[in-house]
């Protein structure tokens, strides 16, 4: 298993590597170079460039590339610059200059990667000097293309916890409190036979057979039926989730899709109504106008208790799962705690099918791919947004949401690989690499927001206007040293540091207590008086 309850290396650990070498002028130096490596990772070369900065110029240093990441570290004493890039956060090697091109630093490489960088390294001009690294590169950072594995199934990174457990179907539908007299759990797609895009376990109007399954699926893209995501615990009303009918040019329609659709409206007899969200690019739909406010509109429906709600895009697995899962963030409280939102990301992003691996290009050296697309971005970038507008509703802070953007495009981690779950069952992702959860999982507090307060049946109503959204300095432009990174809210560094000193208190307390107690079952020390039975301490609190 690629998680085990004990941990053979800290969470945070990497193996240092020394590299010592003789330069070609014959002098002997102990550079003593530390390289970081993960368990797993193997140094593959290393080769002394001119780094490009966009910033500060060009600054020589000494690059070094594993199986899984390019390292810089400069070499000049008046730079202290060091570049960590994840092979699978590149999405284009190009060389730029010829051997014949003029200029200082014409020639080289040029490297555009997935997370807003753009990294330009110099080389020497004679005899091909970049073509070695150019070579390694793209075959690193593109191993689908080469018959190489990605690296999450080289890591060998052990955490005391297993996030792979995070999620549970069964136990989050039942949270809903399901199944009722109404909806039922089926296994018709277990072996993914109904949609193979799918996940095993749906949940399913009561009235509804697998054979009334069946003959749905035919009239639903890529056969993903209308399923449930989430009922409203006291008027439950529902959030179901599909791909677009097949209506074609002239506007089929399908008896059995219909009466299936009837169903899911008649689960609620107090309401009896069912409202469509079409989220398709070329239909004029309420859901296309910005991302958030067709959430909102889901989850006033549904809140109000006025109609469920069905969901659908083309396919069912983009525009569809921005939709619902940020219209339950806002609908439902537990998906705004730390293992919450995981939950949240498992369901609705990675078992129902959203095309990762499509969309991102995971190994992939396609860059031009028109199925390359920043979908699960905008819904982090949205949350983000709503976590700025309600600051206490969440207990993850930012650096959650840039972690699990980070290790979006990494393939350090098995989390995000594959198109959907029929795929990672096939490739065993769960037994051959390690969950992202299980590294935020083994050190919460650094993902915690110190101003959460845990509150229930609080629905979030965001405002969406383009005048009270922010760009996301901390994100987008976290690369560039001239812009001032967002230093921490004062009231929030000095509650942190309260909260830090509390806690030294306490323990404090409890060892004197303790050495107190250990004094009064000693015989011959017994004490004089009630004052020095309990030592006082002075406090803040």
């Amino acid at each position: 298993m690629a998680s085990a309850p004990t941990s053979k290396y800290n969470s945070h650990s990497l193996e240092n590597e020394s590299i010592k070498r003789t330069p070609r002028d014959g002098v002997n130096r102990d550079l003593s170079e530390t390289v970081p490596r993960l368990p797993g990772e193997t140094r593959i070369t290393d080769k002394e460039v001119i780094y490009i900065c966009p910033f500060n110029g060009p600054i020589k240093g000494r690059v070094y590339i594993t199986n899984y990441r390019l390292y810089l570290r400069s070499l000049e004493t008046d730079s202290a610059l060091i570049l960590d890039v994840p092979l699978g956060v590149i999405s284009r090697i190009e060389k730029m200059g010829g051997a014949t091109s003029r200029g200082e630093n014409s020639y080289g490489l040029d490297i555009t990667c997935k997370d807003m960088r753009n990294l330009r390294f110099a080389l020497k001009q004679e005899g091909h000097s970049r073509r070695d690294m150019f070579e390694i590169l793209t075959r690193y950072a593109f191993p689908l293309a080469h018959s190489l594995p990605i690296f999450a199934f080289l890591n060998e990174e052990k955490f005391n916890v297993d996030g792979w457990t995070v999620y549970n179907p069964v136990e989050e539908y039942r949270r809903q409190g399901l199944p009722n007299h109404h909806w039922r759990i089926t296994f018709i797609n277990k072996c993914y036979e109904l949609c193979d895009t799918y996940p095993a376990l749906l949940v399913v109007p009561y009235r509804a057979s697998d054979d009334d399954l069946r003959r749905v699926a035919t009239f639903r893209s890529r056969n993903r039926i209308p399923v449930l995501s989430w009922i409203h615990p006291e008027n439950k009303t529902v959030i179901v989730r599909c791909s677009q009918p097949l209506v074609g040019m002239s506007g089929k329609r399908n008896k059995d899709d219909e009466k299936y659709l009837d169903v899911i409206r008649e689960t609620n007899r107090q309401i009896s109504k069912l409202t469509i969200y079409d989220a398709r690019p070329n239909v004029n739909a309420v859901a296309n106008k910005l991302v958030l406010t067709g959430a909102i509109q889901v989850a006033d429906k549904v809140s109000s208790g006025k109609s469920s709600v069905l969901v659908h895009c083309s396919d069912g697995w983009d525009r569809t799962a921005q939709l619902t899962s940020l219209a339950m963030l806002m609908l439902d409280s537990f998906y705004r705690s730390i293992e919450g939102f995981e939950i949240l990301v498992q369901k609705e992003w990675i078992s129902f099918g959203h095309k990762f691996a499509s969309r991102i290009g995971h190994g992939d050296k396609n860059h031009a791919d028109a199925d390359r697309s920043p979908i699960f971005l905008q819904f982090i970038d949205c949350v983000w947004q709503m976590s700025k507008q309600f600051p206490t509703a969440f207990e993850f802070n930012e650096r959650f949401l840039i972690t699990i953007l980070d290790h979006l495009y990494s393939c350090r981690f098995g989390t995000f690989l594959y198109n959907c779950e029929s795929a990672r069952e096939r490739q065993k992702v769960t037994e051959r690499t390690v969950s992202l959860w299980s590294l935020i999982n083994s050190n919460k507090d650094k993902f915690k927001n110190p101003f959460y307060t845990k509150e229930i049946n609080r629905v979030l109503y965001p405002v969406a206007s383009m005048r009270h959204l922010e760009l996301w300095v901390n994100y987008y432009i976290r690369w560039n040293p001239r812009i001032k990174q967002q230093q921490p809210n004062p009231v929030e560094q000095r509650y942190v540091e309260l909260l830090a000193l509390r806690d030294e208190y306490i323990q404090r307390l409890e060892e004197l207590q303790l050495a107190s107690s250990a004094k009064l079952t000693e015989p011959s020390t017994s004490p004089s008086g009630p004052s020095q039975m309990v030592p006082h301490v002075h406090t803040h609190f």
